[in-house]
């Protein structure tokens, strides 16, 4: 049986939003979070909290309702909606914004420096038979 919000007491509500909260908190790491958010949500409403982080990053870019709307194919409304979050200086999309684009810049120097590594190995490697490629990293040949 489907239960409404409005049928929840604010006490039910304080402790279903509660252990909702302790939950994600205690998530550790991206491959834990991608299965607890598998395991919680429909893939529809994993993809649509996805394009809600799109939109609101797109917004704090300064790109405008027609570009997002036309670019995301998501209705003026979501936007709005999105846009209205960001103004109302509730700090939540503006800190999974901010560790978000360090995790997605760590991950670009990660790779950048990766591909050096592997790019000086392609070029010297007879080098590399007293310096083998440093354990736990897989070296991929690509082509």
């Amino acid at each position: 049986m489907k239960i409404k919000l409005k049928n929840l007491k604010k006490q039910q509500q304080i402790e279903t939003l509660d252990v909702l909260y302790t939950a994600a908190g205690s998530v550790r790491g991206r491959e834990a979070t991608k299965q607890f958010l598998r395991d919680l949500l429909t893939e529809s409403e994993r993809t649509m909290l996805g394009r809600r982080i799109l939109i609101a990053r797109r917004l704090l870019a300064g790109e405008a309702y027609e570009y997002i709307r036309n670019e995301l194919g998501v209705g003026m409304a979501t936007i709005a909606t999105v846009h209205h979050w960001l103004n109302d200086q509730l700090p939540g999309y503006e800190n999974a914004l901010e560790g978000m684009e360090k995790e997605f810049h760590k991950r670009k120097t990660r790779a950048e420096v990766n591909k050096n590594f592997a790019n000086l190995k392609r070029k010297y490697p007879l080098h590399f038979l007293l310096f083998p490629w440093p354990k736990g990293r897989k070296y991929t040949k690509r082509h």
